[in-house]
């Protein structure tokens, strides 16, 4: 059967963010953003060095204050130090054209300044906040990311655009203005950043909206009438299920079609949660779509009434974290371990079948089953395990795979 696959690539501008290139048919890149107050430089250290080790290629911390301005070179300077190189985006609104020209630590520090030109004073009298903004960037040779919001849309100009819609001889609704509103917002941005100096090669794009067929549509507006790299993400996308299962159908669908240089998923953690779970939701999108490979996918059937044991549940579980734990270390010696895949089933049904489309796999005995445990590598029978050590057996198999499979290309 012959694998469906991505429209290709948008074609982008190519923007170096502190090594790491967005754009331009490089690899999407993943980023996350603390939540940690910026002024306390330890817990934000922690959290990007967390963030960073679960693969976020890009953290934003948000500089909202003179003490959170001050803190971001000593940031940074502490993450260097720890040979921590992920490159930091400095979050601004408000108030950014004040902090980057009183902290120029903090200026020089950033690998991006991130403006949402609804929250600076393009658009209306004057643009004097914005166009500080910019200065500093071309100053520093920094990149932008111009990241409109439909929370925060800048109000000026959606006015002026819904007055035209108005007189229009064929009004749209005002939804469909909005959309234009956003996309306009983001675009004639990019142009003014242009006109101060500011190359389109240091230019990121973001239009962010909290419903899935809205971000997709005003996506996909920007997209034809930009060049600019752009990043994506559903804004505010919720709690648990919620939120994951909302990003992906976003971003699946743009992916899918070839919209996105970078991406982020914007959970709310739960209480007490992880934030690196947007980081691992990100991966998993983009290894789902097959657009990049972080990790060795765990394949494990839903169970049923033939699996009435939560054993091989256990057992995926138990593998899956494995497989996690080792790949900090894998990663550099076993080059092409992450496109592995690791079958894990539970009974005779789909089990021998699915592990032998897999590298290595396992087919557990389910409920009136002979108890064992037939290893398929590569597609072929490899071993039949029995007994109370089939986990810790298989890992050991596992083990043996990964060194004989992937051992082979190193230098």
């Amino acid at each position: 059967m012959e694998n469906m696959a991505a429209q290709p690539r948008r074609k982008s501008q190519v923007v170096d963010v502190g090594g790491v290139k967005v754009g331009g048919g490089h690899p999407i890149v993943v980023q996350s953003m603390t939540n940690t107050d910026t002024a306390d430089v330890a817990a934000t250290v922690n959290q990007v060095m967390a963030l960073a080790r679960a693969g976020s290629e890009l953290v934003r911390v948000t500089v909202n204050t003179d003490q959170a301005a001050a803190a971001v070179a000593k940031i940074v300077d502490r993450l260097d130090r720890s040979g921590v190189r992920v490159p930091i985006v400095g979050d601004f609104h408000y108030n950014g054209h004040l902090l980057l020209k009183k902290y120029p630590d903090c200026a020089r520090a950033l690998a991006k300044y991130r403006i949402n030109p609804g929250n600076v004073n393009i658009g209306r009298a004057h643009d004097d906040n914005f166009r500080s903004m910019i200065e500093a960037a071309v100053e520093y040779s920094k990149p932008v990311r111009i990241g409109v919001n439909w929370g925060s849309l800048d109000q000026a100009l959606l006015a002026r655009m819904m007055d035209r819609n108005a007189q229009s001889a064929a009004p749209l609704e005002p939804a469909a203005v909005m959309m234009e509103a956003i996309v306009a917002s983001a675009v004639e941005s990019a142009q003014a950043a242009g006109r101060y100096g500011l190359d389109a090669g240091r230019v990121v794009l973001s239009a962010k909206m909290s419903g899935v067929q809205d971000l997709v549509a005003v996506y996909r507006m920007l997209a034809a009438r930009s060049d600019c790299a752009l990043h994506l993400g559903l804004t505010e996308a919720g709690l648990g299920s919620k939120g994951i299962v909302a990003t992906t159908a976003a971003l699946a669908i743009l992916l899918q079609e070839g919209i996105g240089d970078t991406i982020r998923a914007s959970l709310t953690p739960m209480p007490g949660g992880d934030r690196t779970e947007e980081v691992l939701v990100c991966q998993q999108i983009l290894q789902s779509l097959g657009l990049r490979s972080f990790s060795p996918q765990v394949i494990a059937c839903p169970g049923c009434g033939r699996t009435t044991s939560t054993f091989f549940q256990e057992m995926a579980d138990r593998i899956q974290t494995h497989l996690r734990e080792k790949m900090p270390a894998w990663r550099d010696v076993y080059p092409g371990v992450e496109e592995m895949k690791v079958a894990v089933m539970g009974c005779i049904v789909n089990g021998p079948g699915e592990s032998k489309h897999s590298n290595i796999g396992i087919s557990l005995p389910g409920t009136f089953e002979e108890p064992v445990a037939p290893v398929y590598a590569d597609g072929r029978l490899f071993r039949t395990l029995r007994g109370e050590r089939i986990v810790a057996e298989f890992i050991e198999i596992l083990e043996a795979y990964v060194e004989r499979r992937y051992g082979s290309h190193q230098a």
